[in-house]
């Protein structure tokens, strides 16, 4: 059996893949203090689902793949270790300056606070050159006195970023050594080792972020292991990485910046394998509704885009992580974003979140502010007795008395009115989220398939698809975990890289031979350390590229190597033609094109198939007839009698026109009036939003 569990804000994912490749799918509600104890929750409801014990159900575990967001909220919330900074005399202030960088045209808003404090950053006495030579010899003694002072200052992790060491390490190296010779207990991270890129600050702020990841992250990990192994689980536990693929526990401790996006990651991995089985498509725009965030992601000529443009928190006055990553956006706003009303009368959801613990008011848990999810129960769009197939009564009355109480008295609207009002905010909020992202990287979102995913993905399908002018939408019958789903289809993969920049005109072929040899050496070990064969794993190599009057690099795929002619040289210039007028609608073919660094993907494949085949559906405990009707409100038209399917029983091939509902224990699709569904081979949900499908 293969485990994949995503931890999210409101709710704990799960999706289980028997021996017959079937799926058994289970939510239950995220425990903030406890996490690990939510992850046991849920694996103890789908061992009920299944008729096994937990012990039985563990036992038979080969993987279990783990997304979290342990990593983002310990930075969010302060909780992460106190870090010391190491860098060269002279520049003790990359992380303040950082790429010149506060919100754009501010000139007055003063530099943000850095992710280091200048009071523990500390300068060495050393410096390397830009060809690598050693212009300034370390000073050992210097740099001991310094190290033996950290644990007086309850420095519990030690990051080292010097100038040009992605070209000569030998210092960082040596700091290295000193710091496991002198302070033993404490971790520390290297930035050449980790983050080997030609931005100072870029490198600085991800070691520095990684290093203070380190025992937070360390403790929760070995954590979860002890706590799945005493369990009964004996199998290997993977983690999601910001990349788009998972890797071994032990190795993410080592590097714990890789769970910064761990969760959304994994949902462009799913939209994309459903938008080519269902649709033969490969232009996605894939949205994940959770209970905290909306996020968007692409998926462009089926390659997922990936970007170095990462912040934990707002853009320029947050923190950049300068690591590689999947292309996610997000927005606080999910089923739990509570509606509030500013003192000049605006209306808001979001970014405030109920989260798991109060909750919606509907959960009856101590919520008192409106949510998404409570305007969506007023609607009629949520069946209040069998929300997660009955075994969570939600509270109508309750979700209707804060609606009034917060919204609709002070809007001067009745109760539907305001629920109506909180689902356009909440409407609008996306699309410009989604327009944002597609519409800066060159996709029509007229053009492209929405997929979507997470429990509340539904409840808005529709209404975002024709704002956008999407023609069709993709809920996956495991769309109410997509991320999870995309779990189960990722591969084992790992990224090295190198700098070395050549011209392309006075190509560097021994030089850049050399490189190539070097970051093949290292995927071919990560493989073999991963357990793999080469015969079912891949290496792909790329460049970041960019013209020489240019200051951003583009990531360009090498289709061979090694590069021992002209000829090959030529072709990487056009593959960076082709893909700077792709994104930017310009080229310059006259111009110098550099490259600076050189990467190497290694991936290895963890399944043969990748059909993802939903068994009967989670046992219900409340009892519900299919093909009945409710009243649900819709913009335009009020109250309509609106039918109310199973998602399980709808037949392959069979189409509902709206107004509609399709209900499984874990979401919930709105199919409004002139929009209509159909379910397809694959098990998915088309919509086409502006059509009746005969």
């Amino acid at each position: 059996m293969r485990f994949a569990i995503d931890i999210g804000g409101t709710f704990t994912d799960l999706v289980v893949q028997d021996e017959n490749g079937q799926l058994w799918v289970t939510k239950s509600p995220t425990i903030p203090k406890d996490p690990v104890q939510g992850v046991l929750d849920v694996l103890e409801i789908a061992a009920r689902d299944i008729d096994i014990s937990l012990g039985e159900l563990l036992g038979k575990g080969e993987f279990l793949t783990h997304g979290t967001t342990q990593a983002l909220n310990a930075i969010l919330t302060g909780n992460t270790a106190r870090t010391a900074l190491l860098t060269t005399k002279g520049h003790p202030d990359i992380l303040l300056i950082r790429e010149g960088g506060r919100e754009k045209f501010n000139y007055v808003q003063p530099y943000p606070d850095p992710y280091v404090p200048r009071s523990l950053t500390f300068e060495i006495t050393e410096r390397i050159g830009s060809q690598g030579e050693i212009v300034t010899a370390l000073d050992e003694a210097d740099t001991v006195k310094i190290l033996q002072k950290m644990p007086d200052l309850g420095v519990e992790a030690v990051a080292v970023c010097f100038l040009w060491s992605i070209v000569n390490p030998v210092h960082e190296n040596r700091v290295g050594q000193l710091i496991s010779e002198n302070i033993p207990d404490i971790p520390y991270t290297l930035s050449h080792r980790l983050n080997p890129c030609m931005r100072e600050y870029r490198r600085a702020s991800s070691t520095s972020i990684d290093a203070s990841l380190k025992p937070i992250i360390a403790e929760y990990l070995f954590g979860l292991r002890d706590r799945l192994n005493n369990a009964g689980f004996s199998g290997r536990l993977l983690l999601i990485t910001s990349g788009g693929g998972v890797m071994d526990l032990e190795d993410v401790a080592r590097s714990p910046i890789h769970l910064i996006n761990s969760g959304p990651a994994m949902a462009p991995v799913a939209g994309r394998h459903f938008g080519h089985i269902d649709l033969g498509v490969d232009t996605i725009i894939v949205a994940d509704t959770g209970g905290t965030s909306y996020d968007v992601s692409l998926v462009r000529k089926g390659t997922i885009p990936w970007t170095r443009e990462s912040w934990i928190g707002p853009e320029w006055t947050g923190h950049m992580t300068g690591f590689p990553s999947v292309d996610v956006k997000s927005i606080g706003t999910g089923g739990g974003s509570i509606a509030w009303i500013d003192d000049g009368g605006l209306l808001h959801v979001g970014p405030q979140s109920a989260g798991a613990v109060p909750g919606p008011v509907c959960y009856g848990r101590g919520g008192q502010k409106p949510t998404v999810t409570d305007a969506c129960l007023a609607l009629g769009y949520i069946d209040q007795d069998y929300f997660l197939g009955g075994s969570m009564p939600l509270d109508m009355s309750a979700a209707k008395q804060a609606i009034d109480e917060y919204v609709a008295k002070r809007m001067q609207l009745d109760t539907k009115d305001a629920a109506l009002a909180i689902m356009q905010v909440v409407n609008e909020n996306m699309v410009q989220l989604i327009e944002e992202i597609s519409l800066n990287q060159g996709i029509d979102p007229r053009e492209a398939v929405l997929v979507g995913g997470g429990g509340a993905a539904g409840l808005n399908a529709v209404s975002i698809a024709r704002r956008l002018g999407c023609s069709k939408v993709i809920i996956p019958q495991t769309g109410a975990v997509l991320s999870a789903a995309g779990a189960l289809l990722s591969d084992m993969m790992s990224d090295f890289s190198q700098t070395h920049p050549t011209r392309c005109d006075s190509f560097d072929f021994e030089g850049v031979d050399k490189v190539l040899k070097q970051l093949e050496a290292r995927c071919k070990q990560f493989i073999l350390n991963s357990g793999f064969t080469m015969e079912k794993s891949t290496i792909d190599f790329s460049a970041e590229m960019r013209y020489a009057s240019e200051v951003w690099e583009i990531e360009v795929p090498i289709r061979s190597v090694p590069i021992t002619s002209s000829t090959e040289v030529n072709q990487v210039v056009d593959d960076f033609h082709k893909k700077h007028e792709e994104l930017f609608n310009t080229i310059d073919p006259h111009a110098e094109v550099h490259i600076l660094t050189w990467r190497a993907k290694a991936t290895c494949k963890l399944r043969e198939d990748e059909k993802l085949n939903l068994a009967s559906s989670t046992k219900a405990t409340a009892v519900k007839q299919d093909g009945s009707f409710r009243q649900a409100f819709f913009p335009g038209l009020g109250e309509v009698d609106t039918l109310v399917r199973f998602f399980k029983n709808l037949e392959i091939g069979e189409i509902v026109s709206g107004a509609a509902i399709i209900e499984s224990p874990f979401t919930t699709i709105v199919i409004d009036p002139g929009a209509s569904v159909e379910r397809v081979e694959s098990g998915s949900l088309v919509i086409y939003p502006y059509e009746k499908v005969e």
